[in-house]
């Protein structure tokens, strides 16, 4: 099932979607109710399994401990946050859902992508977004970026040069197969721009 008020946001480590999905809530928020939230992540107990995820040594999940680890996170986000708030008609924008583990997991890692299909139709079914934003930056750029003082969450962007590119490249192949749903930003415009460029394909579905 579509959910016309679930957007998602996507993109490689630094592309600027988390800053982009902040500005998008703040103007939603000016006529509608916004549940802003994140992958992994977002309830208490996606939260603890996202800490397992994204710190420590890139080689410390095997790709099938991983992959069950974020589908877990994912279900609790979905049953405790995500439909609830749907179902209060607040809008849910989230940073990152299960595009990044197609890109990620799948054609980045080591799981193929019918054993993620599989598990995503057991867990979650067919819930979908009605629409995402990949935002594509140089991957180089990004990992400078993101790599700020303070950030613990370091896991991913840890990994060599050599799967940033796969990511970046993965993610516009993911997009082609996905024309419909997903919308590609370009992410070495300006914040402002990326902003305008969003807010005109939402706007009119407020």
């Amino acid at each position: 099932m579509i959910y016309k008020k679930f957007i998602t946001f996507e993109g490689g480590e630094g592309s600027g979607k988390s800053t982009q999905i902040k500005l998008l809530a703040k103007k939603i928020a000016k006529t509608s109710d916004v549940c802003l939230t994140r992958e992994p992540g977002g309830t208490a107990s996606a939260e603890e399994i996202r800490k397992l995820l994204v710190r420590g040594k890139a080689d410390k999940w095997s790709s099938v401990s991983e992959l069950l680890l974020l589908f877990a996170a994912r279900k609790d986000h979905i049953d405790k946050l995500i439909l609830p708030s749907l179902k209060s008609n607040k809008w849910v924008l989230c940073d990152r859902f299960v595009d990044s583990t197609y890109v990620y997991q799948g054609m980045c890692g080591k799981t193929s992508l019918d054993i993620i299909k599989k598990i995503e139709k057991v867990v979650i079914g067919q819930f979908k977004p009605q629409l995402t934003f990949l935002i594509n930056i140089n991957p180089k750029i990004g990992i400078q970026r993101s790599k700020r003082p303070g950030n613990k969450d370091l896991r991913y962007e840890n990994m060599d040069m050599k799967f940033h590119n796969k990511v970046y490249k993965s993610y516009l192949r993911h997009a082609s197969l996905n024309k419909r749903r997903i919308t590609m930003i370009d992410g070495s415009k300006s914040i402002t721009d990326i902003e305008n460029e969003i807010w005109e394909k939402v706007k009119n579905k407020i």
